[in-house]
């Protein structure tokens, strides 16, 4: 018990299960929280859980509701999560992008298996307008697949909870890409997400950039929060400034990537708008020496016109993997 009271040991449990509490849509007590914890490494007794919810009662974090110890986390504590120790949030953009990859099954061949998804609350009395608003931009091939899942409030889009009021959208990531290429033995290096400029339809160069090695969200949520997208505008004039993201594969593996790239094309995922030449810049950006840059299309395009309009939207980027043949057409819904 020795290692339980060392306070930054205790910090990260507290940081862990405000997280929990956060992502469920009910109450939950002990016993179910230690379960949650231990499907993330870490193992703590019903009996200790119960006593960190004690303490952070106290601290405001977490607020008993019923009769028996279910927790829900409070304003105060989402404030919390959302202050967390810095040095456990860098780098987590970049390691999100590397578990995602290893959990795709995706066979191109086959167009079955599990895929990378976004997944976006929309409010329920907002969605089908948003719905109006994205359809073109899936028209326009802006997003990754036109394959999409809904879900309303109490339903899972992969292993995430639709919360009260909401009705949850799950969008193609372009990590499907960076998944189906590491099946195939090619490394590929995830630089950046950036906002790329387009004029007459045409991709011109990136204006803003995150590195994903420094960010501990995903580089989307960020610029669509910021409103610095206009995807309707690229829409409507084929001029203005979209969702995108940077990478580098070996100069070596081009003609398969080439191959691999265009089966994708033959199961409706148009993930890749540019592939570069051997240590050549692509979009006025710099490759380093034996590496080919890659642009990926970023999967949240259509929500990003939807923020553009004003719409209230939660974004979890990069957030689960979903079956490819469980998701529908944009055009069915």
């Amino acid at each position: 018990m020795k290692e339980l009271f060392k306070p930054e040991d205790i910090e990260r449990k507290v940081i862990l299960i405000l997280k929990i509490l956060h992502e469920s849509p009910e109450p939950m007590g002990a016993r179910v929280l230690a379960r949650r914890m231990l499907e993330r490494n870490v193992q703590l007794s019903e009996r200790t859980v119960r006593y960190h919810l004690k303490i952070m009662d106290e601290r405001g974090l977490t607020q008993l509701v019923g009769r028996r110890d279910g927790r829900i986390i409070t304003e105060q504590g989402l404030a919390e999560v959302s202050d967390a120790r810095v040095q456990d949030k860098i780098g987590l953009s970049i390691s999100r992008i590397d578990i995602l990859s290893f959990k795709t099954t995706f066979d191109i061949k086959k167009k079955r298996g599990l895929v990378p998804v976004n997944i976006s609350f929309f409010p329920k009395e907002q969605f089908n307008q948003a719905l109006k608003i994205m359809k073109p931009v899936f028209q326009k091939k802006l997003a990754v697949s036109s394959r999409v899942a809904v879900a309303q409030a109490g339903k899972t889009l992969g292993d995430i909870v639709v919360p009260q009021g909401k009705v949850g959208f799950a969008t193609v990531c372009s990590i499907v890409i960076n998944g189906v290429l590491l099946k195939h033995g090619i490394p590929i290096d995830s630089k950046f997400g950036g906002i790329l400029q387009m004029r007459k339809g045409e991709i011109l160069r990136f204006v803003e950039l995150i590195h994903y090695a420094g960010s501990s969200l995903d580089p989307s949520e960020i610029f669509i929060r910021g409103k610095m997208t206009a995807v309707g505008q690229v829409v409507a004039e084929g001029e203005g400034k979209i969702l995108a993201n940077f990478r580098e594969i070996p100069a070596l593996s081009r003609s398969l990537v080439d191959r691999v790239v265009d089966d994708f094309a033959k199961t409706g995922i148009h993930g890749v708008l540019s592939i570069g030449n051997i240590g050549h810049p692509v979009c006025q950006t710099h490759v380093d020496m034996n590496k080919i840059g890659m642009i990926l299309i970023g999967g949240l395009n259509p929500v990003a016109a939807v923020g553009e309009e004003g719409f209230d939207v939660d974004n979890k980027a990069m957030s689960t993997v979903m079956e490819f043949e469980k998701l529908k057409d944009i055009e069915t819904l």
